[in-house]
């Protein structure tokens, strides 16, 4: 029997938001695909939820992998989203 190898692990990025203007006592957490979203009020939450979503969006047109762009390129990416 041949021994086998040990599964490679892929690196798989995301992105974290955190809100720390919560006064309201909720706690809120988002979790989506290539993000995690953690606390702020409502408003702050919410808008951490749609420029992670059009993050997304971007990426998705873009045909790549938040794992696959430059820091540059998700500077970019993050800019236009969060117009």
């Amino acid at each position: 029997m041949k021994p086998t190898k040990p599964k490679k692990q892929v690196a798989k990025a995301r992105i974290l938001g955190v809100g720390l203007d919560n006064e309201d006592g909720h706690t809120r957490l988002t979790r989506g695909d290539n993000f995690v979203l953690y606390g702020g009020s409502q408003e702050t939450h919410g808008r951490m939820q749609e420029t992670a979503v059009k993050i997304n969006e971007q990426l998705g047109r873009l045909g790549k992998r938040l794992e696959d762009c430059s820091p540059r390129e998700f500077i970019d990416i993050l800019h236009e989203a969060s117009e």
